[in-house]
């Protein structure tokens, strides 16, 4: 049987970065490995289902989905017995998830909006993390979920003008003044290590604006600077 595996990089980096970072910011436990491979399996079913809305070829993607929401529903069950309050958590995706159904079939879900949905939904599983080890959501949780949507943002936004956007000049504009402008924020409010955190991520949103990287180069770049933006944040700030 051929299972179905996302194939965009950048996907990657947004589950399991701000599942890491929550993890280590609150108190790792042996039930964060299961509730990491449950946020994985429920990933990978909901792109099934996503793809068979949006490609309409059942067989394939039917049993992907059930294979991997079955293996999500196995590992789940062990920290929601430990901790049963995790259910509100997957609730509150369902209406996000929704958002991500009616752009695919509608084929759109490149909109920016959808990409937006996408790190909110990202950062609630971070969130969930948080609340696994520590029991609560305080402080620390939402300026984790914070720096992960303004870095994942700007991902937005610079992808944008190296594929799709490409000939916009507004979104050049646009994503020089956020990459600069954040950082810029971030030296006068004196978080010097969050400055340093994103200052990679304005470097090659102007250096590589304009050339004709392959898809996968630029993929991997984002790999590199999001292990890079989670390695500076692990050492200076939690």
């Amino acid at each position: 049987m051929k299972l179905v595996i996302p194939k965009q990089h950048g996907a990657w980096a947004m589950l399991i970065i701000p599942f890491l970072l929550n993890m280590f910011a609150s108190h790792p436990k042996w039930g964060h490995l299961f509730l990491f491979f449950a946020w994985l399996f429920f990933y990978l079913a909901t792109y099934s289902f996503l793809q068979m809305i949006k490609l309409r070829k059942q067989n394939l993607y039917l049993k992907s989905f059930i294979l991997f929401l079955i293996f999500a529903l196995l590992f789940v069950s062990v920290p929601l017995f430990n901790e049963p309050s995790l259910f509100y958590f997957g609730l509150s995706l369902l209406p996000l998830f929704c958002i991500n159904v009616y752009y695919t079939k509608t084929k759109n879900e490149r909109a920016f909006l959808n990409d937006v949905i996408a790190i909110i939904n990202f950062g609630i599983g971070g969130l969930a993390s948080f609340y696994y080890g520590d029991h609560t959501i305080d402080e620390t949780a939402i300026l984790l979920f914070s720096l992960h949507f303004f870095y994942f943002f700007g991902t937005i936004l610079y992808v944008k003008t190296m594929i799709r956007e490409k000939h916009n000049i507004r979104y050049k504009y646009y994503s020089w003044l956020y990459h600069v402008g954040i950082v810029f924020v971030l030296l006068l409010s004196q978080y010097y290590a969050f400055a340093v955190a994103f200052l990679p991520s304005a470097v090659r949103a102007i250096v590589l604006y304009g050339k004709k990287p392959k898809m996968k180069t630029i993929g991997m770049i984002e790999i590199l600077n999001a292990i890079y933006f989670f390695f500076i944040l692990i050492m200076f700030e939690i």
